[in-house]
């Protein structure tokens, strides 16, 4: 006979950020009563990743049709402009530029048009003269303008789930140990002592979440190797009207330097990509050797350095050098200059990177026995928070009704 258990909450999430509380939300919305308990090692929400990007509503013409992401950014990003205007949230639909300035990324332009017109998004075609129309000091051989970009306070879009989901949020809770028996169910203890007792634990740790897979005995069968972003803000910002990014390289999921005026007005040029130090190493002076070492002894991360090397090398020169950032951004942005560019926050990208050395470029959600596992969730993660959440409270739900 099964004992009786008195637990906290029906469904346990691990993580403050804009997926744990959209997760939770849409947990509360599909089904009203379950009891719901968040878990956030930080003193308030949406402290890494979520509150550390550009800001941008993308508009899913990045991504390969069919995909998690395509689906997800596509639907989200119409969806997250809806959340922020019912809860008077910070936004605004800009539109973006792509702008290609050689001529060998000419094809890889057109490809993105195509890509653009499978996913259902629209785009205008433009000539390098017409590029002026919307930004006048950006220069380039052509161009597409998408329309259904945007930009948000996702700081805010994350602190309206959190009060609107209606759930248990405790923040201050670090994890360190996972109790997990499938026939009674899951206890998580905090770093304070804390015992939190539920049904089903869903893992929405980001920058931790292999780590927390792990404690549940689960193996990821990934790691997260951390890249830093750096950025810079533009001390003329009347040099940039809104969103213009340069042609992305398809080998590497980021999408290269580029320039987005926010939501403040002010303007933030990045980000690089190179690796951190520490899988919340903001500064190359933040140095954890436990989580470097676990880096350096995953063969995934060996893999990537052999074959992107020479990638690896143009992102650290563009961290140690103003100047080599500079010339970067020049390719797009002509008048800038060095001492334009003005040092600010800095943010980290959790990237789940497989054995073989593979960077996972979708989303990765995965199950285990009375456990969910969000284990790559990148750009356009914030953008499409709305329909990731349901997605895994989806799977949450399910399983709580087996249990």
């Amino acid at each position: 006979m099964r004992p009786e258990i008195a637990y906290d909450c029906d469904v346990l999430v691990v993580g403050g950020g804009i997926v744990g509380l959209s997760t939770a939300y849409a947990i509360t919305r599909a089904a009203p009563g379950t009891r719901v308990t968040v878990l956030e090692k930080e003193a308030g929400p949406a402290r890494h990743q979520t509150g550390r990007n550009s800001g941008v509503i993308h508009s899913g013409i990045y991504y390969r049709p069919g995909s998690l992401k395509a689906r997800f950014a596509v639907r989200g990003a119409a969806e997250m402009v809806k959340f922020c205007a019912e809860y008077g949230i910070a936004h605004a639909v800009t539109g973006k530029l792509i702008v290609a300035t050689e001529r060998s990324e000419l094809p890889r332009l057109h490809g993105l048009v195509q890509r653009g017109r499978e996913n259902g998004i629209p785009v205008r075609e433009l000539g390098g003269s017409q590029i002026a129309e919307y930004e006048p000091e950006v220069r380039g051989l052509a161009a597409i303008h998408v329309g259904t970009t945007g930009i948000c306070d996702f700081v805010g879009v994350a602190r309206q789930l959190a009060e609107a989901s209606g759930a248990e949020i405790r923040y201050g809770a670090r994890v360190e140990r996972v109790d997990r028996r499938p026939e009674l169910g899951v206890a998580v203890r905090t770093t304070a002592g804390d015992v939190v007792r539920a049904r089903v634990l869903v893992n929405c740790a980001g920058l931790h979440c292999d780590e927390v897979a792990r404690l549940t005995g689960d193996d990821p069968e990934m790691r997260i190797v951390p890249f830093r972003g750096e950025y810079y803000s533009l001390a003329r910002p009347e040099l940039v009207r809104g969103l213009v990014y340069p042609v992305p390289d398809p080998a590497f999921p980021f999408l290269g330097v580029h320039l987005t005026r926010g939501i403040d007005g002010g303007v933030h040029i990045g980000p690089n990509a190179v690796p951190a130090l520490a899988r919340e190493g903001y500064g190359w002076g933040v140095v954890r050797p436990r989580e470097l070492g676990a880096t350096l002894a995953w063969p995934g991360s060996w893999h990537i350095a052999r074959r992107h090397w020479r990638y690896g090398a143009g992102e650290l020169r563009r961290s140690v050098s103003r100047a080599a950032f500079t010339t970067a951004v020049r390719r797009l942005l002509p008048a800038v200059t060095a001492e334009d560019l003005v040092p600010t926050a800095a943010g980290v990208r959790a990237q789940a990177v497989l054995r073989d050395g593979t960077l996972v470029d979708d989303f990765l959600i995965k199950e285990g026995a009375r456990a969910v596992h969000v284990l790559n969730a990148p750009s356009p993660a914030a953008t499409a928070s709305l329909p990731i959440g349901r997605e895994v409270a989806g799977r949450a739900l399910a399983m709580l009704a087996t249990v």
